[in-house]
């Protein structure tokens, strides 16, 4: 117990050093976009839910490459069928440096971003027809990091599906809030071997 009592210090305190190091080559990035949300408040009404989790790896300072998988579930009303969206692909991420192409921070624990992605995704409704297609998005975002390491991000992409089956081009505008964890290789290397 002592041993992970200790672990989790050392690993707090090597996190908290690295205030300016989120973004730089070598880090990892985790979190997860919460993509759409709402319950209605009707009698009969409907939900939708998605969640976006991603895991990227900064090849340079400002710029990481990873992968996403796209999970949701959608009902208009309470009588409608379940619609079930699902995905999976590779995503980039550019973070813009202060002051960059005239671009400055609006506050000084964040970072403007471009994410972008592309992969196959589809959608499954209860007896109807469903579709599988090439998924893709883009858009830019604002990750605020509430401590050196955890960023709160939001995010406005255009996303859209070229479908195989039923259904040809659909596309949409979503405005994305979730969060991001940032972890130094060179840490979790520390971390692991402490905890041996």
């Amino acid at each position: 117990m002592k041993k992970l009592i200790f672990t989790g210090i050392l690993a707090v305190a090597g996190l908290a050093t690295s205030m300016n190091a989120q973004i730089q080559k070598g880090n990892w990035l985790v979190g997860s976009s919460l993509i759409s949300s709402n319950f209605g408040l009707n009698t009969g009404g409907g939900y939708n839910i998605a969640l976006q989790p991603k895991g990227a790896y900064f090849i340079e300072d400002n710029l990481a490459v990873g992968g996403y998988v796209d999970l949701g579930f959608n009902k208009v009303t309470n009588g409608s069928p379940t619609e079930f969206t699902y995905g999976v692909g590779a995503l980039g991420r550019y973070y813009l440096s202060p002051g960059e192409k005239g671009v400055d921070n609006l506050l000084n624990h964040g970072r403007w971003f471009l994410e972008g992605n592309a992969g196959i995704g589809g959608r499954s409704v209860e007896n109807a027809d469903s579709t599988t297609g090439f998924d893709f998005g883009v858009g830019p975002g604002y990750s605020y990091f509430i401590t050196p390491n955890i960023g709160l991000e939001g995010l406005v992409k255009y996303r859209g599906r070229a479908g195989f089956g039923s259904e040809g081009l659909n596309s949409n505008i979503s405005f994305n809030l979730g969060f991001s964890i940032y972890l130094p290789t060179s840490k979790a290397k520390d971390i692991a071997n402490d905890v041996k």
